[in-house]
This record gives C-alpha cells, sequence and structure tokens, in this order.
C-alpha cells in the first residue's frame, strides 16, 4: 500500500509539472512532443514505477486531446516505459533483472563508443558543467540535485560524438534508468558516490585521453550495474 500511495503521490506532482510544458507541447501539439514532456518527466523521476498515466488529466495539462495522449503512451510503450494493463491502463514500467542488466550492456555500448568515436576538437565544456553541478548539489546535501546531474553529464558524455540520432537514444536509456534507479529502490544517496568519478573522467576527457577515458567509463558502469543489481535484490 505504501509503494501505490507513493506512486499515486508521484503522479500527481508530475502532473503539475506537465503543465510547465504546455506552452512548448501547444506551440506543436504532437504526439511526439507529448511523449517528449512525459519522457522528461519519466526521466526527471516525476512519475515513479508502477504510476498509472491518466489520459484525460495528462491532456488537460497539456492542452491535447486524448487521442494526441494515446499516441505518446505508444511511442513510450515502444522505449518499454510505459505498458498497457488490459482494463485498467498505462503504467510507467516495473523493471527487472534481466532488463536492468540489458539497459546497462546498451549503455556500455553507448557511453564507451561515444567516447571512443568523440568527434574531432571535442569540447567537455557540457560534461565539466555537469561536474560542477552536482559538486554543489553534494555540498548543499541535495541528492536530488546530484541524482539530475549526474544524468546530465551522462548526457553530455554522449553528446561528445555528435549525432543527434545518439543523443535521442540516450535520453530514452536515461528515462529508463531513472525507473532502475526506483525499481532498486537504491539508497538516495546512490549518485553521490558518482561525483568524483564524473570529475576525474571529465578530466580524462578535457586532456584528450580517450581511450584512458572509455577504460574507466566501463569500469564506472560495471560497478554501477553491480550496486544497482545488490539493490535490487
Amino acid at each position: 500500500m505504501l509503494e501505490i500511495g507513493k506512486a499515486k503521490e508521484s503522479a500527481s506532482g508530475a502532473l503539475a509539472a506537465l503543465g510547465q510544458a504546455r506552452i512548448r507541447v501547444v506551440a506543436q501539439p504532437t504526439a511526439a512532443r507529448v511523449a517528449d514532456a512525459l519522457r522528461e518527466q519519466i526521466s526527471a523521476g516525476q512519475f515513479l514505477p508502477g504510476s498509472r498515466l491518466p489520459e484525460e488529466a495528462i491532456g488537460e495539462a497539456l492542452g491535447v486531446s486524448r487521442n494526441t495522449v494515446r499516441e505518446a503512451f505508444i511511442e513510450l510503450g515502444a522505449e518499454r516505459l510505459l505498458v498497457r494493463a488490459p482494463n485498467r491502463g498505462v503504467f510507467v514500467a516495473v523493471l527487472d533483472e534481466p532488463a536492468i542488466r540489458d539497459i546497462y550492456r546498451a549503455r556500455r555500448i553507448l557511453e564507451v563508443g561515444a567516447i571512443r568515436y568523440a568527434v574531432a576538437g571535442l569540447d567537455a565544456t557540457g560534461a565539466r558543467a555537469a561536474v560542477t553541478e552536482g559538486q554543489r548539489a553534494r555540498a548543499a546535501d541535495d541528492s536530488a540535485g546530484v541524482a539530475n546531474a549526474n544524468q546530465h553529464f551522462h548526457r553530455a558524455v554522449v553528446a561528445l560524438a555528435g549525432s543527434a540520432r545518439l543523443d535521442r537514444l540516450m535520453a530514452h536509456m536515461l528515462a529508463e534508468m531513472r525507473l532502475v534507479f526506483h525499481t532498486a529502490r537504491a539508497n538516495p544517496r546512490f549518485y553521490e558516490a558518482f561525483v568524483d568519478d564524473n570529475d576525474a573522467l571529465c578530466t580524462l576527457l578535457e586532456q584528450g585521453r580517450l581511450e584512458d577515458a572509455a577504460a574507466a567509463m566501463e569500469d564506472y558502469l560495471a560497478r554501477s550495474e553491480r550496486e544497482v543489481l545488490r539493490a535490487a535484490g
């Protein structure tokens, strides 16, 4: 009952947050825009695993029709972020161990590959900004801020490859990672342990030591996977 209560509270807060995306969605009221807004809320941890997504309330929050919301649900379902339960509605997915392992396998290919194939004269400014954001959040004892900064860091790492397609794939991956985190019921301070790793990795990138950075990312993700699976128990 406690988990159901948390999911309902999460959905309520996320619906309020969706109002901030309304102007952006109404400017181009397409299912893709609605899917982007919902994906962002999942990535930000606003919608927890198991949360039911009410079509009508989401449509009202974003100023779009229920049909448009349904189309967005189909897109997010194809990304495995949402699941439809017959006669019950649409829910944020709850991930099992094989899914968690598969996500980390995909992340290793995506993030390590992005480092190895980074564009010439890479600019690590975005990664450094995310490191600074994480350090400040940790100093302020802001666990949620640290988690957000960590996502910004990994997004910036993939951006080094200079591929819009990889950037979009990473956005999907990070949304799934939020589901991983909540499904595993990981310690809220989980990401704080990686702030210094992000700093060290960013330094390698700034120095142009791409192979060293790729190897460091391999180790980083392996450790993260072990800890998440241990928490998922």
